[in-house]
């Protein structure tokens, strides 16, 4: 593992591994077999769980006994400015639905950033028994292993994830947006976690991903394993990934897919 000569960016690496491990053992060994949905979001299939619930105060807790000048911005409503400079984005459980139907590929995600810089990546992914992490400037990992992204193929060979939001009228725009991708690529697979995905592409797993309508929970941490390991993140073409459109591609794949999202007007409803 590359040593990382910032001590402060060391302490917060160490209590994001912790905070992440703690919360993703609660969440895989504490998952009661009459799980249910706690409340709905954005629509009535963009479900909470008593769990993400319990989860995201479990890793608050956690960091606020260490750091208590730190902010917040959860999913499930942790929000405080801090006065450190520092800011944790956290997703307690991304991929609520794949693990209310008992489905693995869900994962616990956590960022620290600095001065709105993200400087941290932890993303726990207790199903598959893997902990991906990266710090700015220091590479990214799974366990012991460097991640690196798959050299770039070209676009008709690429290998793509995406996901799909929770509303209607999105919804049936990016089904029409992807059949109109799949006949461009390899193939499509949709995870189901923007997280995993976004691993994926660091491991060499995915050749891309892309999604609208992810919150910056959903890819702080993911998005600098990505870069971490040799990709490119962004959104439309000159932008930063946001709501609007979130690509992490290999580097030769990354504009000929941007281009290719834009042109199908991936970045609205």
């Amino acid at each position: 593992m590359t040593a990382v000569s910032d001590p402060l960016l060391t302490e917060l690496l160490d209590l994001a591994l912790e905070a992440a491990r703690r919360a993703g053992a609660l969440l895989r060994d504490g998952r009661p077999d009459d799980l249910a949905v706690a409340k709905t979001k954005s629509s009535p299939i963009d479900v909470v769980t008593e769990m993400d619930i319990a989860a995201e105060k479990l890793i608050t807790g956690f960091l606020s006994e260490h750091r208590p000048q730190d902010g917040f911005l959860g999913e499930e409503g942790a929000s405080s400015p801090g006065t450190s400079g520092i800011r944790w984005v956290i997703d307690p459980l991304d991929g609520t639905v794949n693990y209310l139907y008992g489905l693995p590929t869900w994962a616990v995600s956590i960022a620290a950033e600095r001065d709105g810089e993200t400087v941290v990546g932890v993303v726990e992914a207790p199903m598959r028994g893997e902990t991906y992490r990266a710090v700015l400037g220091g590479g990214a990992y799974a366990g012991e292993r460097r991640l690196a992204v798959r050299p770039s193929p070209p676009l008709d060979q690429a290998l793509l994830g995406t996901g799909f939001g929770y509303v209607q009228s999105r919804r049936a725009h990016q089904a029409d947006v992807a059949q109109r991708v799949i006949p461009r690529v390899r193939d499509i697979r949709r995870g189901g976690s923007a997280a995993i995905d976004l691993c994926d592409v660091a491991a060499g797993r995915l050749d891309a991903y892309y999604e609208r309508g992810l919150n910056p929970w959903d890819l702080a941490a993911g998005a600098l394993i990505a870069r971490e390991a040799g990709g490119l993140t962004g959104g439309r073409p000159g932008e930063q990934e946001s709501g609007e459109l979130t690509v992490a591609a290999s580097p030769g794949l990354f504009a000929p897919l941007q281009e290719l999202l834009e042109e199908l007007g991936a970045w609205h409803d």
